[in-house]
């Protein structure tokens, strides 16, 4: 695994300090439903729970603003919310966030509702979950508005994302408008694609799917220890640095210089999955635009994402963790 020193993580940590991300994407706001199960309902074969609590988080693009302001960057965060409960909820978390780091520039519509995911809790296991979407692409007027916000977002910024869940923000021209400033501004640019438009997004710094989006969207059997399977891939995607998540397993980085890095998992407990690919977009962009390599900004995702399962529901992670848990690995494995 690339040698990453504790001196060179405060390094691009403090750098963070300064910095400017700008996120667009799918938001969406997550609900914890959390009790206990005493019983079988005698309507149906169903465990009844007695809810007991209940809490939101931010979820999708929201969620990966939140990680960017934990590392200690400002955020610009584009995307949609319906004119709905759920919607005000999203905005006021975001105005609640760390510093008011994170600047929210959102479309609405009454026609449409916010994603809302509804996850009810047991015990620690998940029982059902309930979401409330839509998923067809925005409408032209909303299209239109998103790219009026990134041409006056994007100027002076240090990094972009573009965090896509198919739920109808990343349309063709919202992807080409951002890669294309992006470009322009000189800065580096990170995608956590879906299948919809998986090959809309050339020219991207960093593409990061997880193995199943990948295998699937080209049709081919999944070879992430082939060099060469990585490459093809990498090339009919048509980006720089090809990252793909391998749950368990960490990741591999296929460069455009040729170079293949394999970076093994550092979780110490899973917990709970859910957020982690938001968390190690958030941590590959910061630390891009802190002057980290593209493999010093994989070796500290992959540790923020070590962190963040080991936590319940989505989560950020902050700076002291990050500085704790490569400590840790560097013992473990010195």
């Amino acid at each position: 695994m690339q040698r990453l020193t504790s001196a060179r993580l405060d390094e691009i940590l403090e750098r963070a300090a300064g910095l400017r991300v700008v996120v667009v994407g799918d938001l969406m706001l997550d609900v914890y439903l959390s009790g206990a199960v005493s019983r079988v309902s005698p309507e149906a074969p169903v465990p009844v729970v007695h809810v007991t609590e209940e809490r939101v988080a931010l979820g999708g693009a929201a969620n990966v603003a939140a990680n960017v302001a934990a590392l200690g960057a400002e955020c610009d965060l584009l995307g949609y919310v319906g004119l709905d409960p759920a919607g005000i909820q999203i905005r006021r978390a975001l105005a609640d966030g760390p510093g008011g780091a994170i600047r929210a520039h959102l479309t609405e519509r009454a026609h449409r509702p916010t994603t809302t995911k509804t996850r009810v809790v047991a015990r620690t296991q998940q029982v059902v979950r309930f979401d409330r979407e839509r998923d067809d692409d925005l409408d032209e007027s909303c299209t239109d508005e998103l790219c009026r916000l990134l041409a006056q977002t994007l100027p002076g910024a240090d990094a972009l994302i573009l965090e896509d869940y198919n739920k109808g923000v990343l349309v063709p021209a919202v992807i080409r408008t951002a890669l294309d400033h992006a470009s322009r501004e000189g800065m580096p640019s990170v995608v956590d694609p879906k299948f919809r438009n998986f090959f809309h997004y050339q020219g991207a710094t960093v593409f990061k799917p997880n193995a199943l989006e990948l295998g699937a969207v080209l049709g081919t059997p999944a070879a992430y220890a082939d060099d060469g399977w990585l490459e093809e891939a990498r090339l009919r995607i048509g980006c720089e640095h090809l990252l793909v998540t391998l749950g368990e397993d960490g990741m591999v980085l296929r460069s455009y210089a040729g170079a293949t890095l394999r970076v093994p998992t550092l979780a110490r407990e899973v917990y709970d999955v859910s957020g982690a690919g938001d968390t190690v977009t958030a941590c590959l962009a910061v630390a891009l635009a802190a002057g980290a390599s593209v493999e010093e900004a994989a070796v500290v995702a992959n540790v923020a994402a070590g962190i963040e399962v080991g936590k319940p529901g989505v989560a950020t992670v902050a700076p002291a963790e990050l500085r704790d848990a490569l400590t840790f690995a560097q013992h473990q494995h010195p």
